[in-house]
């Protein structure tokens, strides 16, 4: 397990808490996993980043990412944190996206608490789903709003990758019988082929570019058009959040560093937007997770910081509005 340490303001009581302060580690099947408000699940791995031409290095995310969070403060007196540590690939994507996504099902079914992923590649996104999938019934209807550069709509040829886990999750949705909701916000046309904008059409993929959500005036309205219809029709809810979305400068620390980006001020934005439309819409946001954290190739811990204060606004959109 991740040993969680930081500073410790003893003076100010309860009122000074960090995050180190508050975690549980607890392993699966432990009962004190049922008072969780804030679940955290690692996923060590970057064979799907290799898979997909990547820079590696993302295994070692998830304890870089805790790190970041240790100090931050807890601002939520009455939540609890659980850490469920690392499920961890040796030498199998699939199976180790099987072992984490049981993770995040049993994390999931035993409170009513935000359950963060935190990687390691993007492949993570298909372990998530599918934890997500197997914890509620055969008919819910899940919408995904994922925070990327890229589609990740690739075609496993042969491996799955972290190229791929929104085109496994279409393929399931056929299989099941089921409407694929997906949304990419964020995306570089420099960093898409058209192959890959034509399957983004074909599925009904709905998506906003970089260029378009760097115009900060219209922004946020561009959001609320496009979401709106897939919020008011779908039941849970998962966000995925790829740091390569965010511009190198501020996100050295990923597989694929991109020349423009999208402001992580409009992804909180987005963030506290999405848990307040929980209560127009109806629907359930009780899964995120944060991908990409490469910190070999991070500078002054940037990448990790970012990553943990969007964890941090995760919590506190959930807090705020539910």
């Amino acid at each position: 397990m991740f040993e969680w340490e930081g500073r410790v303001d003893s003076e100010d009581g309860n009122e000074g808490l960090r995050w180190h302060q508050k975690v549980n580690e607890i392993e699966a099947g432990d009962e004190t996993a049922l008072a969780s408000s804030v679940t955290l699940v690692g996923f060590e791995s970057d064979l799907g980043v290799a898979f997909n031409k990547g820079r590696v290095g993302a295994a070692a995310g998830p304890n870089a990412i805790r790190h970041a969070l240790a100090n931050l403060p807890w601002h939520w007196p009455s939540s609890s944190l659980a850490d469920l540590g690392n499920i961890t690939a040796q030498d199998n994507v699939a199976q180790a996206q099987t072992q984490y996504a049981d993770a995040i099902s049993y994390a999931l079914k035993q409170n009513d608490g935000l359950v963060i992923g935190m990687g390691g590649g993007h492949e993570i996104a298909w372990g998530s789903y599918q934890g997500l999938f197997k914890a509620k019934s055969p008919n819910v209807r899940i919408g995904i709003i994922n925070f990327d550069a890229h589609f990740d709509l690739r075609k496993p040829s042969p491996n799955s990758s972290s190229g791929t886990p929104f085109r496994q999750v279409y393929e399931h949705c056929q299989l099941h019988d089921t409407p694929f909701h997906y949304t990419c916000l964020g995306v570089s046309k420099a960093a898409n082929t058209p192959a890959l904008f034509n399957f983004a059409n074909a599925s009904n993929t709905r998506y906003l570019t970089d260029v378009a959500l760097n115009d900060e005036s219209l922004c946020m309205q561009r959001i609320d058009d496009l979401l709106s219809p897939m919020l008011k029709d779908i039941d849970a809810l998962y966000v995925t959040i790829c740091l390569d979305a965010f511009q190198a400068a501020q996100a050295p620390g990923v597989s694929a560093p991109s020349a423009l980006g999208i402001s992580p001020t409009l992804v909180i934005n987005t963030l506290h937007f999405l848990a307040q439309q929980q209560s127009t819409y109806g629907y359930q946001w009780r899964l995120c997770d944060v991908a990409e954290m490469n910190p070999n190739y991070d500078i002054d811990s940037r990448t990790a910081k970012l990553a943990a204060r969007l964890i941090f606004e995760a919590v506190d959109a959930i807090s705020s509005h539910t």
